[in-house]
């Protein structure tokens, strides 16, 4: 696995491609990092955190998210007061491990591949485009990304369900969906991003299980398409025993109130009323669309596009592009949820293993192995691996006394503390 690295150019032919990349610097030597956190901890640098969609911080030196793989920080070039001025050079100065490397380059890579896969993903629909809702102005106008991100325990509110202006608990929210999409203004997309409207019936009921006091929770909607397997049922369950609203309507703005900060909605229901409500939050349920650096790559590669930037596929061959030897999987494809993009990949996989099957194996290195001995008659020697799993025990349990004490204990030969005992990078 190569992280920080992105294709420039691809040539040949299926079965045998030529891939050149590039590797951005990380100015962090993987081998060396231990992921202690105290770098970070003493860097000055704060800048917005956009894995938790600008509502909280991070430093210039970060791991993205708690359990990234592989688990080793980075330097933010674009902030590092070392990277930019030539000052600072803390996080040198108090690694444990000597692993900050503020002259790593830019590295190019070529690899021989046989095919390839697109899987980049899409991304959510931007509501400052067009911002028919003040989406821009108003704090407490979120998009459902954002909101997810409010309530995460890893996000920027440790999991309390709070509106970003002050803090406080709401007690009505409003979601309001096709935001981006089944729209042909400036900037949104004519197809339906075939998720909102489950992801939001999700928020909903998870909202309502943060809420301390009781929570109104509307979901303001054209039509509500809950394909999938069981999402009608769970649709269902948020309307008839979760108490969800779901009001069938046209949202035409939202006005806001500078002393309460809340958002007053204007609508038309579907009996042609013009009703006005008033909600602590709003949440915009934003499609998914194409990126532009996906579009980039795309047509760098030769591979052909639609309209909307996703890369043209048949119902019969829904993961081969128009290039061969070059598929495409998961939301890359088209807008679609986890498990229809875990079939996707499943498929692209099955598609490509197939045609790579007459030459499996061929240039496959065996790496030797330690020989085995007989150690009957030995001194037990025992290995000690205590998991801090990040804070979720490391908050609780005083990790670095339990490893020194297992030291003590007979028969002990060496005791380690790791992050995450379970991911790939200790393994």
């Amino acid at each position: 696995m190569l992280t920080l690295t992105e294709v420039k150019d691809i040539s040949g032919e299926a079965g045998d491609f030529q891939v050149t990349l590039t590797q951005h610097p990380r100015y962090v030597d993987v081998d060396k990092c231990i992921a202690c956190g105290a770098c970070a901890e003493k860097c000055p640098k704060k800048i917005p955190n956009s894995y938790d969609c600008g509502l909280g911080n991070r430093k210039a030196i970060y791991v993205k998210y708690a359990q990234a793989v592989p688990l080793k920080y980075a330097i933010d070039p674009e902030y590092c007061i070392k990277l930019t001025k030539g000052k600072c050079g803390n996080c040198e100065k108090v690694c444990p491990a000597g692993a900050i490397r503020y002259d790593d380059k830019e590295k190019i890579i070529s690899l021989k591949v046989g095919a390839v896969i697109l899987a980049d993903g899409s991304e959510t629909y931007d509501p400052t485009n067009h911002d028919t809702y003040g989406y821009r102005e108003n704090p407490n106008i979120v998009t459902s990304l954002e909101f997810e991100r409010i309530l995460s325990a890893a996000g920027p509110y440790s999991g309390h369900m709070v509106r970003p202006s002050d803090r406080k608990e709401p007690e009505k929210i409003a979601w309001l969906q096709c935001i981006g999409s089944r729209d042909v203004h400036l900037g949104a997309r004519g197809y339906c991003s075939s998720v909102c409207c489950t992801y939001a019936v999700k928020e909903a009921m998870l909202a309502k299980e943060h809420a301390h006091k009781g929570l109104d929770a509307a979901v303001f909607y054209m039509d509500i398409r809950t394909h999938g397997k069981d999402f009608e049922r769970y649709y269902n369950r948020a309307k008839n025993e979760l108490g969800v609203r779901f009001i069938k309507s046209r949202v035409t703005r939202i006005l806001p109130e500078p002393d309460t900060g809340r958002n007053i909605i204007r609508y038309v229901d579907e009996g042609g009323r013009r009703i006005e409500e008033a909600f602590d939050m709003v949440v915009l349920s934003v499609g998914l669309g194409a990126t532009a650096h996906g579009k980039e790559l795309a047509e760098r590669l030769g591979v052909d596009l639609d309209t909307y930037g996703y890369p043209l596929t048949s119902s019969f061959s829904p993961v081969q592009t128009s290039r061969p030897g070059i598929f495409v999987c998961g939301a890359r494809q088209a807008p679609k949820d986890i498990p229809s993009s875990v079939v996707d990949s499943s498929a692209a996989a099955g598609v490509v293993g197939s045609r790579l099957a007459e030459i499996r194996w061929s240039q496959t290195k065996t790496q030797p192995v330690q020989e085995s001995r007989d150690i009957r008659g030995e001194q037990v020697r025992i290995g000690v691996f205590v998991c801090r799993c990040g804070t979720n025990i490391g908050g609780i349990v005083d990790v670095p006394a339990v490893v020194e004490y297992a030291r003590s204990l007979p028969g002990v030969a060496y005791a380690e503390e790791n992050m995450f005992s379970c991911s790939q990078d200790t393994q």
